[in-house]
């Protein structure tokens, strides 16, 4: 089963709020935490094996959703750094089935901050 393990050694950047990184086979979760430890927003990136997406929430901008160019141009040239390209519609019920689906292990306060922000993205239809 693919469940989220917790990578422990994770950069911090002075005066931004702390970041906590998950992943799993085919998952990285970055989720930004305040001084108590809240969540506050969160990076969910999916699809990692091939045509890798990220849903961004934040309270200041709500959701954005990206495709990441990984920086291979096929040339000889060294790879680049990756990067966040705009990109359109996805399906949020995916990717929150997904989530469900690997979240079994992740702390419990993250895996409801997380799972009720893609209840309420606006391409979640809510289960008839």
């Amino acid at each position: 089963m693919d469940t989220f393990i917790e990578i422990l050694a994770v950069r911090q950047t002075p005066d931004e709020p702390t970041r906590r990184w998950f992943r799993s086979d085919d998952l990285d979760l970055i989720v930004w935490c305040d001084a108590s430890g809240a969540p506050t927003g969160f990076q969910l990136s999916y699809d990692r094996s091939h045509s890798e997406h990220a849903l961004t929430w934040t309270p200041q901008l709500g959701f954005v959703h990206n495709a990441v160019d990984d920086g291979e141009d096929g040339g000889i040239r060294y790879k680049e750094t990756p990067i966040l390209v705009a990109d359109g519609h996805f399906d949020a019920n995916r990717l929150s089935d997904r989530f469900a689906a690997a979240s079994a292990c992740l702390p419990p306060v993250i895996a409801a901050f997380v799972g009720t922000k893609l209840s309420e993205h606006p391409n979640y239809v809510p289960n008839a």
